[in-house]
């Protein structure tokens, strides 16, 4: 029985899938976080968040790794630890800076720390050969609107170091640019409470289908497990909508999907992990959008789980353990899945969805996940405010993504009236 560490993670998906892969291979975890109160306030109300039935539930201040180092070295002295995760991107380069220390499994910090900077993915990118789109890392205002002219609108602004989508825009005028610069602004500091990098991220806006492909790396050789279609909507932001695996690709641009990625993940020098690369298919050829030297996240490893049987939760402990993963897909009677999600289109105290209990018993329908009434929300900006989601299978063919969407237009969010004013 192996003994991990888990330092921090996210709230959603990967934050259940992870503690869950860890069980079921048979090991045991440690959690160490900064903040408690944040995942007791994701917790279930009917249960405790499954990241706090570790073994050991500590806290030390991953944010600050001159001392959290020295810390953990001691504490592997007692614990013993087999290996290090997070599912988190904001402490994946801290987790590399973990294994190198206590001498553990991992990938190299460089390489990490390249993959979450936006702006050295780029780069190092660039420098490979490896296709994207034209770019300029802006410090200030001034250099953004030069930087701008140079590219041409419309084009994407990127924070170098935020996740999720989180205040990627497309700008379509030097107006619309320096009201996103303004904006970007008012965030010196990410969710974690981890001082922000104050550049920002132009590119050449891409057009065409997007996809991920989700690959998984260990002894240096790296293999890809499968390409998923990805649906955006939300402009001026990006957000992600819905996911269908397998991609409904034809063969051949499926394959110069994944070799796209298999060159962007080599080009960082990214090893002993699972990656999740967002590629463009732009009619000049596949682009890389980003690369996430992590799980994917809204799900995506449990529509790959549903197609083909491979677990990229359970391959992400066994990389980071040292062992060879299990990529063998195996019959699952299921030709496609996919996820769409619920997205509120105005801010307001939600009241209600109405259609959930029909939609929820339709045959396709495997996941139905809503929010509750009494929740505050806003309209979306990014993959944050998502009010739930809907996973469907398709057993013959691909449809399973037009059945998900076709289901979720049935689930209307139902608002509370504002007090009226005498």
């Amino acid at each position: 029985m192996a003994h991990l560490l888990v330092i921090e993670s996210w709230v959603g998906s990967m934050s259940r899938l992870l503690p869950r892969a860890i069980g079921e291979g048979g090991h045991r975890f440690t959690f160490l976080t900064r903040d408690l109160h944040h995942y007791l306030r994701a917790a279930p109300a009917d249960t405790t968040h499954p990241l706090l039935a570790a073994v050991n539930v500590l806290t030390a201040d991953t944010n600050n790794p001159a001392t959290l180092l020295p810390y953990l070295e001691r504490l592997h002295q007692v614990l013993g630890f087999d290996g290090v995760v997070s599912s988190c991107d904001y402490y994946l380069p801290t987790v590399a800076r973990v294994a190198e220390r206590l001498g553990l499994p991992g990938p190299s910090v460089d390489a990490v720390t390249a993959a979450c900077r936006k702006d050295l993915t780029r780069q190092r990118l660039a420098d490979e050969g490896v296709p994207g789109p034209w770019f300029a890392l802006c410090r200030d205002r001034n250099d953004a609107v030069a930087a701008a002219a140079g590219i041409g609108y419309p084009l994407v602004v990127k924070p170098v170091d935020l996740c999720a989508g989180m205040l990627v825009r497309k700008v379509a005028s030097e107006a619309e640019l320096n009201a996103t610069l303004r904006e970007l602004e008012q965030f010196p500091m990410n969710a974690r409470g981890q001082r922000r990098q104050p550049m920002v991220l132009l590119e050449q806006l891409l057009t065409g289908p997007e996809v991920s492909v989700e690959t998984v790396s260990y002894g240096g050789r790296t293999e890809v497990v499968g390409v998923t279609g990805k649906s955006i909507g939300g402009s001026p932001a990006f957000i992600e909508t819905g996911h269908l695996f397998p991609a409904a690709l034809d063969a051949a641009d499926a394959a110069a999907a994944a070799d796209t990625a298999v060159r962007a993940v080599a080009a960082l020098g990214l090893d002993q992990l699972v990656a999740h690369t967002e590629i463009k298919l732009t009619p000049r050829g596949p682009r890389v959008v980003e690369v996430n030297p992590r799980p994917a996240g809204n799900r995506i490893t449990e529509l790959v789980r549903r197609v083909s049987g491979i677990d990229l939760a359970a391959a992400a402990v066994d990389v980071a353990l040292g062992v060879t993963p299990d990529l063998t897909a195996r019959p699952t009677g299921v030709a496609s899945a996919a996820i769409a999600f619920l997205l509120p289109e105005r801010d307001g105290l939600l009241a209600g969805i109405d259609g959930a209990e029909q939609v929820g018993q339709e045959p396709a329908v495997v996941e139905l996940t809503l929010a509750e009434p009494g929740r505050q929300v806003r309209r979306a900006v990014s993959n944050n405010e998502y009010l739930g989601h809907l996973l469907a299978t398709d057993t013959e063919g691909t449809a399973a993504l037009d059945t998900a969407e076709r289901l979720l237009a049935r689930l209307v969010p139902c608002y509370a009236e504002e007090a009226v004013q005498g």
